[in-house]
């Protein structure tokens, strides 16, 4: 199964990939990570990344679609993949197209209010840096990490100004790939506000109809 996950920022798409990956077989590839990798190996590309993220520039589609297309053709892809981060535009999905065949894109849906709260209730140790949600995952002690006592914080990306910054990009930016999608009868839409034992099973309903 080859597979495109999206969704806005904190609608569970790290979440759903890691239990779809493990259901499959399959490796969970987001494009942050095989950057990073790209980067510390010190690959052409990683290097040619590196250059750009530097100067705090965006890396441009040529560079992107290299190292995602190197990570592609790696043994334990053979099977499949489940992509998160990536494709982002138009070019981006047509380049992918040209390397290899999408059986399903997955698009998380959620209301932004409900995302918001969701993303809000986060919080992280600033020691050991383990996840806690204030709602969904309470550590045993307010305010502290159950794992080294540390101190438990929100990061700044999780404060809900910021957070709906976030959502009003992701929309700009996404409303035409999903269109793309859609006019190619690849894009199933998903009920992200349902638990994530729901959302799992719909998502697999989803890719055994495409």
């Amino acid at each position: 199964m080859h597979i495109i996950l999206l969704g806005p920022p904190g609608v569970g798409k790290g979440t759903l990939a890691g239990s779809l990956a493990k259901k499959f077989g399959i490796p969970k590839i987001s494009t942050g990570d095989i950057f990073r990798e790209a980067v510390q190996r010190n690959t052409g590309l990683g290097k040619k990344a590196k250059a750009f993220m530097g100067k705090g520039a965006l890396v441009p589609d040529e560079i992107v679609i290299g190292i995602v297309d190197e990570r592609l053709q790696k043994k334990d892809c053979r099977n499949g993949f489940i992509l998160d981060g990536f494709p982002r535009t138009i070019k981006q999905a047509e380049a992918l197209g040209r390397i290899t065949g999408i059986d399903a894109v997955l698009n998380l849906k959620s209301e932004d209010n409900v995302i918001i709260k969701r993303v809000s209730s986060r919080r992280v140790c600033e020691k050991c840096q383990s996840g806690f949600n204030i709602t969904s995952l309470k550590p045993k002690k307010s305010g502290i990490c159950d794992k080294c006592s540390g101190r438990l914080i929100q990061r700044e990306d999780d404060k809900p100004e910021t957070v709906k910054k976030r959502l009003e990009v992701y929309r700009r930016e996404t409303t035409p790939l999903m269109q793309y999608y859609e006019e190619k009868k690849l894009l199933k839409n998903i009920n992200a506000e349902k638990s994530i034992e729901e959302v799992f099973e719909d998502a697999v309903k989803a890719m055994s109809s495409s």
